[in-house]
């Protein structure tokens, strides 16, 4: 493996644009990542030492199209890997200490000789590396000591899964580092979803590591999340003249843990009263013949989740069906009607603790103010404070973005690309 100097040397003069147009694509990307990874292999010579054989990988952040809280309780998802990533210089050490230095964070510093959950380390990043490490032992696995400096455009709290794309990244080191490269990614991906609930303490579903993990854009049903069906959906987003844009509302993400584990037991909780575990194993005729009673056992909103559910579950479908009928007025169709049933019903775009604060929401207005009729637009992700989602006409472009960095700050709005790759070695 190269070294600093020879590293700089091979991406400066191009050998590596190959490997580079295979994640990125487009010329002009590829010519970005030049400059990206050759600071980062200074990064990584600064913090260690010069003469080490640095390998360099890669995960992406994702976009969750269509599927708004399915996930955790075995249903259908639309995901996308999207252009915006983590990466990572690495080299293996033998101290069976893992490091990692990512840009403007404290360097994470995890022994593997204790790999128990740590409750000081519960909600930052130190327990996604222990947890992803105890997780490919799990799997039975190879893992060992590594130093690693890493920087990610997938910003903490973008809505666009920061963490899973962290997870997924060191789980793209130890795999090709101690594996040859030989963990698929849908293995991966369960270990990087057993590190964020078991170890940094969010019961998230699979969607969001799936997705990092295997990129491209894909339907995923999780009917048996120990065996995902995944299935490429072959579409071009920019040749139907729309733009994908996630904008950032900037709200802070701080206290809403309870509010996002709350939407997975609330329905947890429907299914409960019919003898299963998740929604998914409840008939839906079944579950609407029986509000009457649910409604003393669990309460309304918990009904209303259970409605939303069932509802954007087979509302996949359709959004899948739209896709490859080439029909894109279907398919915004499907967004608009997806993003009402999460306002309505599942109740995800602001908290009730923070009447005052509801920076989803307005974002969801002004959309509707400048799209109606011409584009569509709903709450991405776990939803409260964090990002919304918004297919814009290329004419509507350039207002839609003014208006929303003028309301939410310069950079809000990100125009995405769909990116043919998960979690890899360059």
């Amino acid at each position: 493996m190269p070294n600093q100097t020879q590293w700089k040397e091979q991406i400066a003069s191009g050998s590596y644009d190959a490997h580079f147009a295979r994640v990125y694509k487009t010329q002009d990307a590829v010519t970005a990542q030049r400059a990206r990874y050759l600071a980062l292999v200074d990064t990584f010579a600064e913090l260690y030492a010069p003469d080490r054989e640095i390998r360099l990988f890669s995960a992406p952040g994702r976009s969750e199209i269509g599927g708004n809280h399915t996930d955790h309780n075995h249903g259908r998802v639309l995901a996308a890997g999207i252009n915006l990533d983590a990466v990572a210089a690495a080299a293996k050490n033998s101290e069976q200490i893992v490091r990692v230095k990512s840009a403007g964070y404290a360097m994470d510093v995890v022994d593997l000789h204790d790999l128990s959950v740590q409750q000081a380390e519960v909600g930052h990043s130190p327990a996604l590396v222990r947890g992803v490490c105890q997780g490919f032992l799990n799997c039975g696995y190879q893992i060992g000591g590594f130093d690693a400096a890493t920087v990610s455009d997938v910003l903490s709290g973008s809505g666009l899964s920061s963490s899973a794309a962290y997870e997924v990244l060191v789980g793209t080191i130890l795999n090709y580092l101690y594996n040859d490269g030989k963990v698929d990614a849908v293995t991966i991906a369960k270990i990087a979803q057993y590190a964020e609930n078991t170890y940094f303490g969010k019961p998230c579903g699979l969607m969001d590591q799936m997705a990092c993990s295997v990129g491209s854009f894909v339907t995923i049903d999780f009917a048996d999340p120990a065996n995902p069906e995944i299935e490429e959906v072959p579409f071009d987003f920019a040749a139907c003249g729309h733009a994908l844009c996630i904008v950032d509302t900037k709200g802070s993400h701080s206290d809403l843990t309870e509010d996002y584990a709350a939407i997975r037991e609330e329905m947890e909780q429907v299914a409960q009263v019919f003898g299963k575990k998740v929604l998914r194993e409840v008939p839906e005729a079944e579950f609407y013949a029986q509000i009457p009673s649910l409604r003393a056992k669990v309460g309304d909103r918990a009904i209303l989740r259970a409605m939303h559910f069932y509802a954007d579950n087979a509302r996949v479908l359709r959004e899948v069906d739209a896709l490859r009928a080439g029909d894109f007025e279907a398919f915004k169709r499907q967004i608009l009607e997806s993003g009402d049933s999460s306002y309505k019903y599942n109740q995800n775009v602001f908290s009730v603790k923070k009447p005052h604060e509801q920076p989803v929401a307005l974002a969801l207005a002004l959309s509707q103010r400048i799209l109606e009729g011409c584009g569509a637009w709903r709450v991405h992700g776990g939803g409260f404070a964090g990002t919304i989602q918004a297919f814009v006409p290329y004419g509507k472009l350039d207002e839609y973005r003014a208006v929303m960095e003028s309301v939410f700050g310069e950079g809000a709005c990100y125009v995405l690309s769909i990116r043919p790759v998960g979690g890899t070695e360059i």
